[in-house]
């Protein structure tokens, strides 16, 4: 069961190739932080501008440098589904935990295309599977229906659901159609508590490349019971979780990055980096609280 807090990892590059040495050192600070998991080559690993041979060899990184420490969730998901099974079945062989999976984006496929794309990939893997609904990017939803029908009909690895449409009545209706072994996962780190609050046991965080700790603590608070200091590190957070998408993710959380001094700030085109109102507004947030 996928529950608690799962970093959508950064990829950091230098003069154009992945910089494997601050991915190295950013693994180690989210699993010296606490977190469940690590998320790479998801959106916020620019995994749409990775070539396939950079795309696999960070998830073999991502499962070496853990070393079993905390789990490796290889983002594999694609919007042509034998690219998405190729990846997902190389992340298998490279010893990943598991494979999140974005809903097909720009072809727009009907609920049944969802439903037989992710069924397709489900049978070509033992890896357990998260389901990612992010609307804002793909522009079509993971339907209620169409998740409950996957969960049912693939038990053994259709386990997980990562929701980013912001839209809090999903985790209830989800919570009432799928077995109680499947699991929620905010995909926005400021919802994080109110959808933990409606069921979720966790998220999927870009703040948590940043603040390890703080996310973790916060996701681990709440999930024993003492909400009001899960609430507390919320609020202290809760302007960050806003700047970091200021701009696009992950425009903002890696220049957050860079001015501490973790990673170089670089960005592949058509990612470039923030405007200077926003740079600014993003460093005095980061100033004001104590994180630089």
């Amino acid at each position: 069961m996928f529950k608690g807090t799962y970093t959508a990892l950064v990829t950091p590059f230098s003069d154009g190739r992945i910089d494997t040495e601050a991915l190295e050192f950013l693994i180690e600070k989210q699993i010296e932080g606490g977190v469940d998991g690590i998320v790479p080559v998801g959106t916020t690993g620019e995994s749409a501008t990775l070539s396939h041979d950079e795309h696999i060899r960070v998830i073999e990184l991502c499962v070496k440098v853990a070393n079993g420490r905390c789990q490796v969730i290889a983002g594999t998901g694609s919007n042509c589904t034998d690219e998405a099974i190729q990846l997902t079945q190389a992340a298998e062989r490279a010893g990943a935990d598991g494979s999140l999976q974005v809903a097909p984006y720009y072809n727009k496929p009907t609920q049944e295309g969802l439903y037989q794309h992710f069924k397709a990939i489900a049978e070509s893997t033992d890896l357990p599977l998260i389901l990612y609904s992010i609307p804002g990017r793909c522009v079509i939803e993971i339907a209620i229906d169409t998740v409950a029908r996957l969960a049912a009909d693939c038990p053994e690895n259709i386990v997980c659901i990562k929701e980013a449409g912001g839209r809090l009545e999903r985790v209830k209706q989800l919570i009432g159609v799928v077995p109680s072994s499947f699991t929620i996962l905010s995909g926005d780190d400021g919802l994080t508590l109110p959808f933990m609050r409606d069921g979720a046991v966790g998220v999927v965080s870009v703040a948590s490349n940043l603040l390890p700790k703080e996310v973790s603590d916060m996701v681990r608070h709440f999930l024993t019971g003492n909400a009001d200091s899960a609430w507390s590190l919320h609020a202290k957070m809760d302007h960050l979780f806003r700047d970091l998408f200021i701009e696009t993710n992950p425009i903002p959380v890696k220049a957050a990055l860079a001015m501490r001094g973790w990673i170089m700030e670089e960005y592949r085109l058509p990612m470039v980096p923030m405007s200077k109102d926003n740079r600014d507004k993003l460093e005095a947030t980061l100033n004001d609280g104590g994180w630089l």
